[in-house]
């Protein structure tokens, strides 16, 4: 009955804008932390941005000043900005909710390239 459903993913130029968004249901959601994780291709997957229930953030090192976390608790939803993508940004992303990330998505494809 959990289910998080990621949207937003799709082709986009260097330096170009995506928003993921992530709409969760099943749980309390405002009791949960979120968050974004990210594999690319032959990669492991690895954090890119969480968000606790009070609203604070952590990024990786290679997105910090580039993504921004957001969630919306009225709507049950976790949202990701991505500006100034790379073409290292290109990875299957998956939203996540619980501090040992009990629940996750299917994920949504990114791919930066020209």
């Amino acid at each position: 009955q959990v289910q998080l459903v990621e949207s937003g993913g799709g082709l986009v130029q260097p330096g170009g804008s995506l928003r993921l968004s992530c709409a969760a249901s099943g749980i309390i959601f405002s009791a949960y932390a979120m968050g974004w994780y990210r594999q690319a291709p032959g990669k492991q997957r690895e954090l890119v941005a969480r968000i606790t229930r009070d609203d604070r953030t952590n990024y990786a090192d290679s997105v910090k000043g580039r993504f921004t976390i957001s969630r919306d608790n009225a709507k049950n939803t976790v949202a990701l900005q991505m500006n100034s993508l790379k073409p290292e940004d290109t990875a299957v992303y998956y939203c996540t909710a619980g501090l040992g990330n009990t629940y996750w998505g299917q994920g949504t494809q990114v791919t930066v390239s020209s």
